[in-house]
């Protein structure tokens, strides 16, 4: 199936949804129709979730799967051509004293830094569930989301058109809260749209909620079905520049909503939680999360990723333990 028509065929699907054309009053007829989120009974499972064993046998399997799972992240405003050469380096070589070592999914930068990634890639760049790295860019006036339409279009296409594969866009918070949930809607759509090359293909679009500043369970379920609806091909929790960033309740209930959606459409969205995962212990608890709440068969880089910076040295660190022998793995590892 072309971009186009998935696009087109999501639309219709979002109008039958929502039971018409998502205007405010629609949207949020459906959106605040959705059933309520229990805290408590959340933050339990994903407490349980958090616990659960993982043999010494499966934890080297896990450690390559996460960094197989991460994009490697540089986004500040002293970013150079050389620190996101270094970036790319790094992806493709992370551990350069093993060659065993996978690669990463993808690096993510700003848009301008784009050329350079695509350039230091080489051969190299391309799709990562053929064991090559993609190219994700920020969009849309991240993070703050605060420009005007017409430059958030501007930005997405010039990142695709620079050789971008993946666009991570920031909804608009302010107007998500105050319920001008069609101003989401149509910006979300717009930029899948500005996403497309001329070919007819697109960059995947990761919608990034920005969760630390939705407030509740219940609006972060609510933009993401709405970011959903409106096309994303992911939802992402944060920015990384918004604290609280990733959580494991606020991740789990993202891959409810996702396992919910495949459920009633047959199609499957991926889960980027991004921001404060920084250990390798950490990480497996969200890949057991995903593995308990969707399957296993969304830990695939088109499925799934860890939006991280410093996460990838601490997993290499466990893994090399692992290898020498002389691993001290996190407590809740089951000795064979």
């Amino acid at each position: 199936m072309t971009a186009v028509a998935d696009t087109a065929e999501r639309a219709v699907r979002a109008r039958e949804m929502i039971g018409g054309e998502p205007d405010d009053r629609t949207l949020a007829r459906f959106l605040h129709g959705l059933p309520g989120v229990d805290a408590v009974g959340l933050e339990q499972r994903a407490a349980d979730l958090g616990t659960r064993s993982i043999k010494t046998t499966s934890k080297k399997w896990a450690l390559d799967r996460v960094i197989e799972l991460i994009d490697l992240t540089t986004l500040e405003g002293a970013d150079t051509p050389g620190k996101v050469r270094s970036l790319v380096a790094k992806a493709v070589h992370p551990d350069a004293s093993d060659p065993s070592c996978p690669r990463v999914a993808a690096v993510c930068v700003y848009g301008d830094m784009v050329p350079y990634a695509v350039d230091a890639l080489g051969a190299l760049h391309g799709d990562p569930d053929d064991g090559l790295i993609s190219v994700a860019a920020v969009a849309t006036a991240f993070p703050s989301g605060r420009s005007s339409l017409a430059i958030k279009l501007a930005d997405t296409r010039e990142a695709v058109a620079a050789g971008a594969d993946e666009i991570d866009m920031v909804i608009d918070r302010g107007a998500f809260l105050s319920g001008r949930y069609s101003v989401v809607f149509e910006q979300i759509v717009q930029v899948k749209e500005a996403c497309r090359r001329p070919d007819g293909s697109s960059a995947s679009l990761k919608v990034i909620l920005e969760t630390g500043e939705l407030n509740t369970y219940d609006n972060i379920k609510r933009a993401s079905w709405l970011a959903i609806l409106a096309g994303g091909d992911f939802i992402k929790t944060s920015t990384g520049k918004v604290t609280p960033a990733a959580t494991l309740p606020v991740t789990l209930l993202m891959l409810e909503v996702v396992r919910d959606w495949h459920r009633l459409t047959g199609e499957k969205i991926g889960v980027k939680p991004a921001g404060g995962i920084r250990t390798s212990k950490d990480a497996i608890k969200y890949v057991v999360t995903v593995a308990e709440t969707v399957g296993e068969e969304w830990l695939q880089p088109h499925l799934f990723r860890f939006g991280a910076s410093s996460l990838l040295n601490d997993v290499l660190l466990q893994r090399q333990k692992m290898t020498t022998g002389h691993y001290s793995g996190p407590d809740y590892v089951t000795i064979d």
